[in-house]
């Protein structure tokens, strides 16, 4: 019996969620390349995060993928064996289809090649990086799951750029390649921008996913910041340091906003014309404003419940940026104005 070709499209529509969203409303110039690197980038997360397969052999799955990705004339891949582990469909249609990623990647540019395989290798390292920092001691008791912490802020900087800020790297080497090669910008501090854009999108992540990466053995908030604020990762949310820890992460949750703050000043950047990458990069950074607005009238005990906006609440936000491009004042007012500082009133 014969099985029916499956698209990048349908693995984009099956595994990417709101990010399908975003793609769809891209160039048609650089939707494809775009859409690969994700499925890549995707493919990678999800052997990472394949916890029921032994660490070694999710690193091996990883450093093979990474070869392949690289390869002028990859090999093929087989990836059945951490398939048949997910418990998600669209999860094991990605690895399955594997094979079709990496043809597919062969049929642009030598140049978009290039930017795809560049950034991949990043991501990539960032992800192997991840599973080696957080494999538990030899000495932990069996059953138990020591939380560790990452060790300083340079350490947590370089983890959100190498799982997003890069890809702001390559989102605007694309753009500028395919869409505004003679438009005159400053372009370092446009890359500049964009680095930070993704940054705050992984930092974001990480605030909202605090209480469960913890809950898996992981900090990423790093040590010398806990210390700072008498905190350790094994008593971070306890309601009894609600007054110590609220601080620190609307500390964090500022950093987060003015990192989105760059992105909206690069996504203002872009021509004019451009308006479809423009609501492109606006929804995600302001479903991420709005996301922040949450967590910082959550206290610990509401922290526990992953804050998640509303379908309603984001369609909203797409209706309003639409309505908004023509108008250049509107437009520049989506994003709100800098937020009071926190003073540490809990009240």
């Amino acid at each position: 019996m014969s099985v029916r070709p499956v698209s990048q499209n349908d693995l984009l529509r099956a595994t990417s969620r709101s990010f399908y969203l975003t793609l769809r409303v891209l160039p048609s110039a650089i939707r494809p390349q775009i859409g690969l690197a994700y499925l890549l980038a995707r493919t990678a997360d999800t052997i990472a995060d394949t916890e029921i397969i032994p660490l070694n052999q999710r690193l091996d799955c990883l450093q093979k993928l990474r070869e392949r990705i690289l390869a002028a004339n990859p090999a093929s891949l087989d990836l059945h064996d951490v398939a048949g582990k997910q418990g998600a469909a669209e999860e094991k249609l990605l690895l399955e289809r594997i094979g079709d990623s990496l043809n597919a990647l062969q049929k642009f540019s030598a140049q978009d090649q290039k930017y795809i395989r560049d950034v991949l290798a990043i991501i990539t390292s960032g992800q192997e990086l991840d599973l080696k920092r957080f494999a538990p001691p030899k000495s932990a008791a069996p059953g138990s799951t020591p939380i560790i912490a990452l060790e300083t802020a340079a350490e947590l900087d370089d983890y959100t750029y190498r799982v997003a800020g890069c890809v702001g790297e390559f989102w605007t080497k694309i753009c500028r390649a395919h869409l505004f090669p003679d438009v005159r910008l400053d372009l370092d501090q446009f890359l500049v921008n964009g680095v930070r854009f993704g940054k705050g999108l992984q930092l974001l992540n990480i605030l909202r996913d605090l209480p469960a990466d913890l809950k898996k053995g992981r900090c990423y908030l790093p040590m010398a910041k806990l210390e700072e604020f008498k905190l350790s990762p094994h008593t971070l949310m306890s309601p009894a340091n609600e007054s110590r820890f609220l601080p620190l992460y609307h500390e964090y949750l500022d950093k987060t906003e003015e990192h989105l703050r760059a992105g909206w000043d690069y996504t203002n950047a872009l021509p004019a014309s451009q308006i479809r990458v423009r609501l492109a990069c606006a929804w995600p950074i302001l479903i991420g404003v709005r996301t922040i607005e949450r967590l910082r009238a959550a206290g610990v005990i509401e922290l526990q419940q992953r804050v998640k906006i509303p379908r309603a609440e984001i369609r909203r936000i797409m209706v309003r940026t639409i309505l908004a491009c023509p108008f250049r004042a509107a437009w520049k007012n989506l994003f709100p104005a800098k937020p009071v500082a926190f003073d540490g009133n809990l009240a």
